[in-house]
């Protein structure tokens, strides 16, 4: 009796549901106070308005934000065996329909504005993505990928390339640290003292979650420095991970050093403007860059299996030294501006996976880990 042989998983899929969730959070953000618009019926609220907003800001974000989506469903359906026809439908009425939907839910956050204008907008954007998917399939850059990641990676590495592809994202919103990845502690001590407020029986613990839990004393240069390393071999052993040994690794290396100092780069544009785009090149970053960078090169001949143990140990080290990080006034002052200003609609995306990244890889790495068969797939 033949085998059977399993169906090939693409990363696109994991990517366009993570990608999914996020559009969810950055639009339906700060998810405070929802309540029922006062005198709308449900029929009247399912009519979206015309706010005749033209800011162009606002135009090229719903469109540019839905883009990546279409492209993704796309490039999954079609990975999934789906026909271009059924693909591109899907691609087009996901987006749309998701759209419409938080669009329909902005009506119950009192800080959130539905608008046709943008549902039209999000709709073109998921349109513009699944045509793109379409030409970059009919033009085999999907297969040439394939073929690319056949001679690159194991087959079952789907989950690491779709982590992989989200850490620059990740490193867009501002860290407490260069590369510190995965700080979100006093975020989830702030949502407690919400919940707990004006709860009788939880005051002694709404009284200690009260007090702030970071140290206000800077971190040593000498623990600065490997939460720089441990965040820049971090995703250099996820790709080993799903890597033969040998100079491709070296590569990967190379590209995790190239595509993060290029991360950080941009973020620290954005948050204090093109002329401080350097200012993250501290004293002790660039040693710590050194650091990541040789325990790289040193880790390139490994097996897998140890590497993704290796992997587990580095992103501890990680979220452990981030988690010792104090409060920064300028780093307060530019998370504010992320959250008030224009960088809003970004602010999901790039936020929640710079929380939950390192968290991400820890689980697919445990799972390498456990999985015996690792070294021969």
């Amino acid at each position: 009796m033949m085998a059977v042989r399993p169906r090939h998983r693409s990363s696109a899929t994991p990517l366009a549901l993570a990608y999914a969730v996020l559009v969810i959070y950055a639009s339906l953000y700060p998810f405070l106070d929802w309540r029922w618009p006062p005198g709308q019926a449900f029929t009247r609220l399912a009519l979206l308005p015309w706010t005749n907003w033209r800011l162009p800001f606002d135009i090229a974000s719903n469109l540019l934000g839905y883009l990546p989506l279409g492209m993704l469903v796309f490039i999954a359906a079609r990975r999934s065996g789906a026909r271009a026809l059924w693909a591109l439908a899907l691609a087009v009425i996901f987006p749309a329909s998701l759209s419409y939907s938080t669009e329909l839910l902005q009506n119950f956050v009192p800080r959130r504005v539905p608008a046709m204008e943008d549902l039209l907008m999000n709709a073109a954007g998921g349109l513009t993505g699944a045509l793109l998917g379409l030409l970059a399939h009919a033009l085999g850059l999907v297969d040439r990928w394939q073929e690319v990641r056949a001679r690159w990676f194991v087959r079952d590495s789907a989950g690491a390339l779709a982590l992989l592809a989200l850490w620059p994202v990740g490193l867009l919103f501002p860290t407490p640290v260069p590369l510190g990845l995965g700080q979100w502690g006093d975020r989830v001590r702030e949502w407690l003292l919400l919940v707990l407020d004006d709860v009788p029986w939880a005051a002694i613990l709404y009284t200690q979650l009260a007090v702030p839990a970071q140290p206000e004393v800077a971190l040593r240069p000498l623990t600065e420095l490997l939460i720089v390393a441990a965040g820049l071999l971090s995703p250099c052993l996820l790709a080993y991970s799903i890597a033969q040994p040998g100079w491709r690794r070296l590569a990967l290396a190379a590209g995790a050093l190239a595509i993060g100092a290029g991360g950080m780069t941009l973020a620290t544009a954005l948050n204090y403007g093109p002329e401080h785009a350097l200012g993250w090149l501290t004293p002790t970053t660039l040693p710590g860059l050194a650091l990541g960078s040789l325990l790289g090169v040193g880790a390139a001949l490994l097996p897998r299996r140890l590497v993704a143990g290796l992997g587990l140990v580095a992103l501890s080290g990680l979220v452990v030294g981030v988690a010792q990080a104090p409060a920064d006034p300028y780093f307060a002052d530019n998370l504010q501006a992320w959250e008030q200003g224009r960088f809003v609609r970004f602010h999901g995306l790039a936020q929640w996976v710079g929380w939950m990244w390192p968290y991400a890889a820890m689980l697919w790495l445990l799972g390498r880990v456990a999985t015996r068969d690792s070294e021969r797939s």
